[in-house]
C-alpha cells in the first residue's frame, strides 16, 4: 500500500475515521507509511476500515471510542500505544451536525454538539499528551476545524462556536507542547460532501424554504471561486502534508482548504 514514506515509522490515530474525512486521512497516513488506529463510536464501522487499509497492505487497528467518554478516549489511546508501538500524530476528527435556530435549539442537543467538538478535542488531546511529553519523541496533534472556524452562518450555533474554540485550544497546545516538540495545527474545511453535509441539504432547504439545489448553490457553494465541493482527497493531502512537517515554523495555524471560500 506504501506510496510514499513521508510517515514512516509513525503511529496516527483518527477519530471519527470509520468514513467520510477521517477514513480519507487515515487512509492516505496508511499510504504514506503510518500504522493507523481508526477510532470511531462504531466499533463495527471502525474495524471494517481497518480492514480495508491491512488488505492493501498497510497496518491498521479499529478501536471502538466515544470522545465524549474520558474513560472510553484514555483506554483508546492507550490501546493505540501498546498495539502499535507508539503515538506520533492524533487527528481529533470526530463530529456530528444539528442545525437549528438558536432560538429553537435545544440545550441537550448544545451540550451533545460542544461535547462531541471541544470535549472529544480536549480529552484526545490530552491523552495523546501525556504520552508524547513522557515520550519525549515529539508528534503533531491536527484538529479538524471549518470554515466555521472563522465565519458563521445560520442554524449553526453550537458548531460555529465549537470550531472557533479549537482554534483557542490549537494555540494553547502549539505554545505549552513546543518545548516537547510537539506542533499543534487546525485544518478548516469548506463543505465536503460526506454524509454529515448530505443530511443538511434538505435540512437547510426546509428551515429557508428553499430547493436543495439552491441551497448549494446559494449557501454552501456560492463565496467558492470555482463554485466547487471540497473533496476528501484536498482535505486528505492537507492532513498528510502538517502531519509530516518537520519544524515548528507550522505551529498553531489554521489551514483553510475551501476553493477560496474565505481567504486569510
Amino acid at each position: 500500500m506504501q506510496a510514499n514514506a513521508q510517515l514512516h515509522g509513525k503511529v496516527a490515530l483518527v477519530t471519527g475515521a470509520a468514513s467520510g474525512i477521517g477514513k480519507a486521512i487515515a487512509t492516505a497516513y496508511a499510504r504514506a507509511g503510518a500504522a493507523v488506529a481508526i477510532a470511531d463510536l462504531n466499533q463495527q464501522g471502525a474495524d471494517a476500515a481497518a480492514a480495508e487499509i491491512t488488505a492493501q497492505g498497510g497496518r491498521a487497528i479499529g478501536i471502538a471510542m466515544d470522545v465524549t467518554d474520558e474513560a472510553a478516549v484514555d483506554a483508546g489511546t492507550a490501546r493505540c500505544i501498546q498495539e502499535l508501538g507508539g503515538l506520533d500524530i492524533l487527528v481529533s476528527n470526530a463530529g456530528i451536525q444539528i442545525v437549528k435556530p438558536v432560538v429553537d435549539f435545544p440545550y441537550a442537543e448544545w451540550k451533545k454538539m460542544l461535547a462531541i467538538h471541544m470535549d472529544g478535542a480536549f480529552l484526545t488531546t490530552r491523552a495523546t499528551l501525556r504520552h508524547m511529553y513522557k515520550d519525549r519523541r515529539g508528534g503533531t496533534i491536527l484538529y479538524m476545524g471549518s470554515v466555521h472556524s472563522h465565519l458563521a452562518s445560520k442554524l449553526k450555533a453550537p458548531y460555529v462556536a465549537a470550531k472557533h474554540g479549537l482554534l483557542g485550544l490549537a494555540r494553547v497546545v502549539a505554545k505549552e507542547g513546543a518545548e516537547y516538540n510537539v506542533r499543534s495545527n487546525v485544518i478548516c474545511p469548506g463543505f465536503v460532501r460526506t454524509p454529515l453535509v448530505d443530511k443538511q441539504i434538505p435540512e437547510q432547504a426546509r428551515e429557508f424554504g428553499i430547493t436543495e439545489e439552491q441551497v448549494i448553490k446559494t449557501i454552501m457553494l456560492k463565496d467558492t471561486v470555482d463554485g466547487v465541493f471540497t473533496t476528501l482527497e484536498d482535505v486528505a493531502e492537507t492532513a498528510l502534508f502538517l502531519a509530516a512537517f518537520p519544524s515548528a515554523a507550522l505551529t498553531g495555524q489554521s489551514i483553510t482548504v475551501s476553493h477560496g471560500w474565505h481567504m486569510q
